[in-house]
């Protein structure tokens, strides 16, 4: 159970950027990897991905930061015990020294973080899912019920994740109106085929975003919930009742001076840009709104928790930014009612639990996030059942980056007879 060996890899994410990979090995000769995904539109309180700079990969090259781990980081924990993740956790952070992994970046240590996590369940013989729920007991003494997560999927893309004129990043449907995760991804997965016919006989391209959704030449958030609508129906689903409508507007990727300023020169004030999205929920059944405000726009957050909060999710993304201290402003001043986990945001497991834990102890939902920048590596999905979060985001059934999550949630549904709410997560 001890660690014998650390090492680490310059790999690639979905788009072809540097990303790491870290390997843990055993005394047993068990071993085990941890990939690292990068995002697009991030939070500006994010830990730090450190890379190179130079001309390596157009400075985005992570082989100098792997190198300086292999001196300074990755000896430290040889000969620990690789079930005592909360040990290794701290001791990252301890090594690090900085608020935001800018020592060693967030990167590298998650890497490790990651790592160490699935080499302890194998060496356990657990799967990692029943692993990662045992350490919210074991650590935190929080008896957490698994369940299987509740697909948000973004079919349809805007923003920082397209070139077209949507200034929305994300539109997302929820199949709400199911019984098992297998019926709700098979839903999911009709509406995005759906989508694709609708748009092919419109004339729109269907060629996929960063995240697997399609990306039409389109320039309102009205039409694409129009086309979206029109797709959830022609696949034979009813809109609200079986299936929802999510968004992402990352609105700190358009919030400039103090107003929110649209592509076609349209400014917004914050309060104009709450009527705005209070309008479309009254047009369409929208159960979730990401990062409606910039991550900065604190009395906006606190407006908006107002007049959308009892009817809507309201999760914080660029907001929050899986960081547990940000976080507990967030709750003290009643700011959003759901957090989005993304796991390289803060750089370790532990780190993250604690973070999803203050979430469960406040009545928060949790979704847990993929990164515009993915990889194989299919943790996330085993952390949404081990941590009973609820929801996944995880992006379209398109490129195996995304379906990888999805086909390890339908193996561990297979697996395990777990409950599956559905809409009755948004509405708790």
């Amino acid at each position: 159970m001890k660690i014998k060996k650390i090492d680490a890899y310059e790999i690639l994410d979905s788009r072809g950027t540097p990303t790491i990979a870290a390997r843990v090995q055993l005394d047993n000769e068990i071993e085990e990897f941890g990939f690292v995904p990068s995002g697009a539109s991030t939070g500006s309180k994010e830990a730090v991905e450190k890379r190179d700079g130079g001309k390596s990969f157009n400075g985005k090259g992570v082989k100098g930061v792997i190198d300086e781990a292999d001196k300074n980081l990755f000896p430290q924990f040889l000969g620990m015990d690789v079930r005592d993740q909360l040990s290794i956790d701290r001791k990252i952070i301890e090594l690090d020294a900085t608020q935001n992994k800018a020592k060693f970046g967030a990167n590298v240590t998650l890497a490790l973080s990651l790592a160490v996590c699935k080499a302890a369940a194998s060496a356990e013989n657990k799967k990692l899912y029943l692993y990662i729920n045992s350490l919210f007991k074991n650590f935190f003494n929080l008896n957490i019920q698994m369940k299987m997560p509740l697909p948000m999927m973004n079919i349809l893309n805007g923003g920082a994740h397209a070139n077209n004129g949507l200034d929305f990043q994300e539109f997302m449907v929820q199949p709400v109106g199911f019984s098992s995760f297998k019926e709700g991804l098979t839903c999911g997965v009709e509406v995005f085929n759906s989508l694709k016919n609708t748009l092919n006989k419109k004339g729109f391209s269907t060629a996929v975003g960063d995240e697997g959704g399609f990306a039409p030449e389109i320039n309102s958030s009205e039409e694409a919930l129009s086309l979206i609508s029109e797709a959830i129906s022609s696949s034979g689903y009813k809109v609200d009742k079986e299936v929802t409508f999510a968004l992402d507007c990352a609105s700190t990727e358009i919030f400039k001076d103090g107003n929110y300023i649209f592509s076609d020169n349209n400014k917004m004030s914050n309060k104009e840009l709450i009527q705005y999205l209070i309008s479309l929920k009254s047009s369409y059944p929208i159960t979730s709104i990401e990062d409606g405000l910039d991550e900065n726009d604190w009395q906006g957050w606190a407006d908006l928790t107002n007049k959308m909060g009892k009817q809507t999710q309201l999760v914080g993304d660029d907001l929050f930014v899986t960081n547990k201290d940000i976080f507990q402003r967030g709750i003290q001043e009643n700011v959003a009612n759901s957090i989005l986990i993304k796991i390289n945001q803060i750089g370790t497991l532990t780190e993250t639990i604690e973070t999803i834990k203050l979430a469960k102890e406040n009545n928060y939902t949790t979704v847990i996030s993929h990164r515009s920048g993915e990889t194989e590596d299919s943790f996330i999905a085993d952390l949404a059942v081990g941590s009973g979060a609820g929801q996944i985001k995880t992006g379209a059934p398109s490129r195996s980056d995304r379906t990888s999550k999805y086909n390890r949630l339908l193996m561990i549904d297979a697996w395990e007879n777990l409950e599956f709410l559905g809409r009755s997560e948004l509405e708790q």
